[in-house]
């Protein structure tokens, strides 16, 4: 248990009771996960969200919860939280390129000015920082897997940019109020994580590839499919932040899956279990679209005795799952 939050995989007897806890960007998909795992455990939550990328329904079912206030902001501006917190975790963000593509301003304003205000809500409050950073942070890696001690190969100017640059800005800042103000901080890196609540038009390969294989058109498959990712499910993601924010480290850290998938493979793992007759359409690969991604997570199972436990095919097919019965409501 953390933080009386049950953490799938978890071997270690870290632990921390938490009273209230802050998610930005809590009606996102993995902030929405976070919110209900932490009203699991007994914490009261404030989830802020503007509804830019996260959607109503992904905590909709909190609503009813003892514990559980929703407070529309955008952080970039204001977080009005009356309740003073002991747990702040940073999620706000466009995440995925259709998303932050859309909204480069808003993304970058969310990774700055976004950032500080949630770091001055938790340095006000003495609370614990946790801020979800990337593996973008690693550009196109030169080196494979990435471990926290990479600087990585980011282009400035280029498309990703404003996301990448965005969260580099954010571990930057993060760290100097830890510096600065002695304030309680920790940088989880997310690699890709997938799994129910993700929207199918989102432009991340996961929901697109269920998408198009539920509805029998082609997969697209951008170049030739051999560039590389490393799929965490959800579930996995929620409890290595968890146990990141109990265990007091600062990191970085990464957290995410270290099998590494070649997107044509995924493309057929996805039509193989949804069994669909769908085919692989080739398309052209966007720029700055990494060639591999994948994970070192030493300093995670050293530090904090987590490694994700959730299967490819079997976080696939409960994905797969929700996709179907959500395109039966």
């Amino acid at each position: 248990m953390v933080g009386g939050v049950r953490v799938w995989g978890m071997t270690s007897a870290i632990s921390r009771n938490w009273e209230h806890a802050v998610v930005t960007g809590g009606a996102g998909f993995v902030g929405s996960h976070l919110c209900a795992a932490l009203l699991d455990a007994g914490a009261a939550v404030t989830c802020v969200d503007d509804f830019s990328t996260g959607r109503p329904e992904n905590v909709s079912p909190l609503l009813e919860r003892p514990g559980f206030t929703l407070v529309q902001a955008n952080v970039a501006e204001e977080l009005p939280v009356s309740r003073s917190p002991d747990l702040v975790l940073h999620f706000a963000s466009p995440a995925s390129p259709a998303d932050y593509l859309r909204l480069p301003l808003h993304t970058m304003e969310t990774g700055s000015l976004g950032t500080r205000n949630a770091l001055e809500l938790a340095r006000r409050a003495g609370a614990r920082f946790v801020l979800a950073s990337t593996s973008e942070v690693y550009g196109d890696p030169q080196q494979n897997p990435q471990d926290e001690r990479y600087w990585g190969n980011v282009n400035p100017v280029g498309p990703r940019s404003v996301y990448d640059e965005a969260k580099r800005f954010g571990e930057a800042l993060t760290t100097a109020y830890a510096e600065a103000h002695g304030t309680d901080t920790c940088i989880v890196r997310l690699f890709n994580t997938y799994g129910p609540r993700m929207r199918g038009h989102d432009g991340r390969a996961v929901p697109t590839f269920v998408r198009q294989a539920l509805a029998g058109e082609p997969l697209t498959v951008t170049g030739d499919g051999r560039q590389t990712r490393s799929l965490c499910y959800v579930h996995d993601t929620v409890s290595g932040v968890l146990a990141a924010a109990a265990h007091g480290m600062r990191g970085p850290v990464n957290i995410g899956n270290p099998g590494e998938l070649t997107m044509l493979g995924l493309a057929r793992l996805v039509i193989a279990l949804a069994g669909s007759r769908s085919e692989v359409r080739h398309i052209e690969r966007p720029v700055d679209d990494p060639a591999v991604r994948c994970p070192d997570i030493t300093l995670a199972r050293d530090k904090l005795g987590w490694e994700p436990h959730v299967a490819a095919e079997e976080g696939l097919r409960r994905t797969i799952d929700w996709f179907r019965s959500e395109a039966g409501r």
